[in-house]
C-alpha cells in the first residue's frame, strides 16, 4: 500500500496534470492545442531527441554488452568484479550539474584535456566552434550514465548462461562459434533488446545533464518544455509545455510498453 500511494502522487497524478493541462483549456477539452505537435519547431526537437536517444542507446548498449562478456571471466566475488558492479552503481546515476561541470572542465573551452592537446599535439578541439555546449556535445555525457546502466541491467542476463549448455555444445561437436550463433545470442537478444529499450528511454526522458550544458536554446524537448514553462513571449500557447509533455508520454509509453513484452519473453528464455 505504501509503494502503490507513491506511484499514485508521484507518477500517476503528474502525469495526468501534464496530460490536463495541454489539452483542457477553462474546463473543457480543447483537442486543438494537439496541432502544436505538427508545428516544424516542434517536430525538430522531438527528432534530436530521438536521434540522439537512440545513437547513445545503441552505443551504450553495445559498450555495455562487451563488458558484461568481459566480466564472464572474473569471479563474482573478486575485487576486480566487485569494483565494476560497485562503479555502474555509482556512474549510473551521476549526472546533472555535476556530470556536466565535469565534461566542461575536462573538454570544455577552457578545460585541462582541451588544452592539453592543444599544447601537446597542436590540436584545437574547439576550432569548428564551442559544439560541447550544442547538441552533439550531449553525446559524451549520456554515454557517461548510458554504459553503466546497461552493464547494470544486462549483467543478470548475461549471468544467466548456463555452463550446461556450453558442455552440450561439445558434446554434441559444436564450437565456441555455433555456441554463440545457435544458443548465446538467440537466448540473450530479447534481454538485449529490453535493455536497449531501457536506455533509449532513459535518455529521452533526461533533463538536468541537458539544462546544465546546453544551457542556450531548446533543442531537445525536454529543454523546450522549460523554456514553454519559463518563456514570457509563448503568448496564445499557454498549453505547449502540456502538449509537449503528452508527446513525451506517448514515446516513452510505447516504449516502455515494447520493453514489457520482451522482457516477457527474456524472462522464459531465463527460467
Amino acid at each position: 500500500m505504501p509503494f502503490g500511494l507513491y506511484l499514485v502522487l508521484f507518477l500517476a497524478l503528474p502525469t495526468v496534470l501534464a496530460i490536463a493541462s495541454g489539452v483542457v483549456v477553462d474546463g473543457g477539452l480543447e483537442l486543438s492545442n494537439l496541432a502544436a505537435l505538427a508545428d516544424p519547431v516542434i517536430l525538430r526537437t522531438f527528432w534530436n531527441s530521438i536521434w540522439l536517444s537512440l545513437l547513445t542507446a545503441v552505443v551504450g548498449a553495445v559498450v555495455g554488452a562487451a563488458i558484461c562478456y568481459a566480466m564472464l571471466g572474473l569471479a563474482q566475488t573478486g575485487l576486480m568484479r566487485t569494483l565494476v558492479d560497485a562503479a555502474a552503481g555509482v556512474l549510473a546515476q551521476f549526472g546533472g550539474v555535476m556530470l556536466a561541470f565535469a565534461f566542461i572542465a575536462t573538454i570544455g573551452v577552457k578545460g585541462v584535456l582541451t588544452g592539453a592537446i592543444a599544447e601537446g599535439f597542436g590540436i584545437d578541439l574547439f576550432a569548428q566552434g564551442a559544439w560541447i555546449y550544442e547538441l552533439p556535445g550531449l553525446i559524451g555525457p549520456y554515454l557517461y550514465f548510458q554504459v553503466p546502466l546497461m552493464v547494470i541491467t544486462f549483467t543478470p542476463a548475461m549471468l544467466a548462461l548456463k555452463p550446461a549448455w556450453a558442455e552440450a555444445n561439445l558434446t554434441l561437436g559444436g564450437t565456441r562459434l555455433t555456441f554463440w550463433t545457435h544458443i548465446g545470442l538467440p537466448v540473450l537478444a530479447p534481454s538485449f533488446l529490453a535493455s536497449l529499450l531501457l536506455l533509449f528511454a532513459n535518455a529521452f526522458s533526461s533533463y538536468a545533464t541537458a539544462a546544465a550544458l546546453a544551457s542556450q536554446g531548446s533543442q531537445i524537448v525536454t529543454l523546450q518544455i522549460r523554456n514553454a514553462l519559463t518563456s514570457e513571449t509563448l503568448l496564445g500557447r499557454q498549453n505547449l509545455a502540456g502538449v509537449l509533455a503528452l508527446g513525451m508520454i506517448a514515446v516513452v509509453g510505447l516504449v516502455m510498453w515494447a520493453y514489457s513484452v520482451v522482457q516477457r519473453r527474456a524472462a522464459q528464455w531465463q527460467s
